[in-house]
């Protein structure tokens, strides 16, 4: 069964895939730059995600230290995969064309668009 991350949980993930491995202090710093969070919040989140196989927890020292068992690039999948089948109807082509018409790309955000798909056309 897949493993869906609430947005709290994302959050936390965020942190913990940009530094690798983090105590709940560290991850509750990052948080609080941002956010009204309080320590035992992030504490108990972190609890549950340990709990949903989200992340491993070391133990071993005094000090116990987080790290994602999830990969963003596998989250990242999920997630887009979800939204395209419920949001856009199974269209990729429609979710492309609603992120391009809400954003304004930079032209090398542009080429590099296109670069990848004519590499994909190349490849058919």
């Amino acid at each position: 069964m897949e493993i869906k991350p609430t947005e709290s949980e994302l959050e936390i993930l965020q942190v913990l895939w940009e530094k690798k491995a983090c105590t709940v202090r560290d991850v509750h710093e990052e948080l609080a730059q941002n956010k009204d969070a309080g320590y035992t919040t992030t504490l108990k989140l972190m609890q549950i995600m340990l709990e949903k196989g989200l992340v491993e927890r070391d133990a071993t020292n005094r000090t116990h230290i987080y790290k994602p068992l999830i990969s963003i690039e596998h989250t990242r999948q999920n997630m887009l995969n979800k939204m395209i089948d419920t949001v856009f109807n199974g269209s990729a082509s429609q979710l492309v064309m609603q992120v391009l018409s809400n954003k304004t790309s930079s032209k090398e955000e542009l080429d590099m668009i296109k670069n990848y798909l004519e590499k994909l056309e190349n490849n058919t």
